[in-house]
């Protein structure tokens, strides 16, 4: 295992989200506007991939084009920053509905498989970019905005438990794409599994029903320096008529397996491998850094999910094993030690099961907050296997044996959520 491990209006909107069709909103046509916007603007490292033409086609065969060329002229009709704020929560939303409802067949468009998760992260991406551009007559926040875009875009939004007595309640999170720079084409089975579940009534295995609720994370450390784990996760944890009954946040892993990580470190230590923006945490095995905006917590944090449950039961068409995996610096050492039973009292955490990258960091961060908000939680994380199947022809951007892999895995997620969410 250690081996692994390295290795805009509310009527328009009302008409954006309608299941069958994404019609253009009613102010935004595509005739002359007086709106200005500024190509020059530079875009940053994530956004520049949309210059390859496969990003558009992937957007374009999810039917999901006009979510990126109708919103220049949206933006376009805001007369101030409470509208502008208005547009983009709207917008947002009305995108990862419209994607949910795909990924689970019930919103035909496009030759795509339904559960895809790339077209939602390429259409995000294109709105972003023109929001990038914008150059609005008012006074506006666009980092502000873009961090508003990016949250009601990716379920942190409008995506709270129906309140239903005897129901279960599970919260889970899923990742973007990553690793584009060598693989343009690669999606993120994580994401498609948020995506295929979200909203979802199911039947755990005792025979009592369950609602799971997700969002979809970005691989991005800035993002989560600022705080985006904790508001996605504090809403179901805390206050409010419905928490949670357990959380577990769900990434791409290790290939042909699934994991349960033990432990979660509180270090990053992934460099030299970059992020989607290709940012560096500034933390390497021999120098582990501990994330900004942390609070306060332990070097490690276990699992409170039942592990002998999950692989006592679930085990095709992937095993699914308990990681107990963790790099460490020992009390009084300086060295990095590698362990497979866990961390040793006193340590310096230099990763967890999952390694020191963003899929670590969110299980740690998730889990401390759960500590402190609601200790009594079950919670932990999940890797799935490598997402595999792509044809070799890199013009062909999907292919029946990606398509059966990305399903099995969204249904060994459910499988694993339907064993570890009974009531205990």
């Amino acid at each position: 295992m250690m081996l692994l491990r390295r290795a805009a209006s509310a009527a328009a909107l009302v008409a954006l989200a309608l299941p069958l069709t994404v019609a253009p909103p009613a102010h935004a046509a595509d005739g002359p506007s007086a709106c200005r916007t500024s190509p020059s603007v530079p875009l940053d490292a994530e956004q520049a991939r949309l210059a390859d033409p496969r990003t558009t086609a992937l957007v374009d065969r999810a039917g999901f084009s006009d979510f990126v060329r109708r919103f220049p002229a949206a933006l376009c009709a805001t007369r101030g920053r409470a509208e502008a704020d208005r547009l983009v929560d709207d917008w947002g939303e009305a995108l990862w509905q419209a994607s949910v409802r795909r990924a689970q067949d019930r919103r035909p468009g496009g030759d795509l498989a339904a559960g895809d998760d790339r077209p939602l992260y390429w259409a995000r991406l294109g709105m972003t970019a023109v929001l990038a551009r914008w150059q609005p007559e008012f006074t506006v926040d666009r980092a502000a905005l873009r961090a508003r875009f990016e949250d009601s875009s990716r379920g942190l939004t409008d995506n709270a438990f129906r309140a239903a007595p005897g129901v279960r309640r599970v919260f889970i999170s899923g990742f973007d794409p990553f690793g584009l720079d060598a693989e343009i084409r690669r999606a993120n089975p994580s994401g498609s599994a948020a995506l295929q579940l979200n909203g979802r009534r199911v039947t755990l295995a005792d025979g009592s029903p369950a609602e799971i609720r997700a969002v979809v994370l970005p691989v991005r450390y800035a993002d989560f320096d600022a705080g985006i784990v904790e508001r996605a996760f504090a809403p179901r944890m805390a206050g409010g008529p419905a928490p949670a009954d357990i959380i577990t946040s769900v990434s791409q892993g290790y290939p042909g397996i699934f994991t349960l990580e033990d432990w979660a470190g509180r270090a990053r230590s992934a460099d030299p491998y970059p992020d989607n923006v290709r940012a560096l945490s500034g933390g390497t095995r021999e120098r582990p850094v501990t994330a900004p905006g942390l609070g306060p917590g332990p070097e490690f944090i276990r699992t409170t999910l039942p592990a002998d449950a999950v692989t006592g039961a679930v085990q095709s068409p992937y095993p699914v094993l308990l990681n107990s995996d963790v790099t460490e610096i020992p009390a009084g050492g300086t060295a990095p030690v590698d362990r497979t039973d866990g961390p040793t009292p006193g340590s310096r955490a230099v990763a967890g099961g999952g390694g020191g990258y963003l899929s670590n960091e969110v299980a740690y961060r998730s889990n401390r907050l759960r500590a402190e908000l609601a200790p009594q939680l079950p919670g932990g994380h999940l890797h799935t296997p490598v997402l595999t199947g792509l044809p070799a022809d890199p013009q062909q951007l999907t292919g029946p044996e990606f398509e059966r892999n990305e399903s099995a895995i969204t249904a060994e997620v459910h499988a694993v959520l339907e064993h570890a969410a009974v009531r205990r």
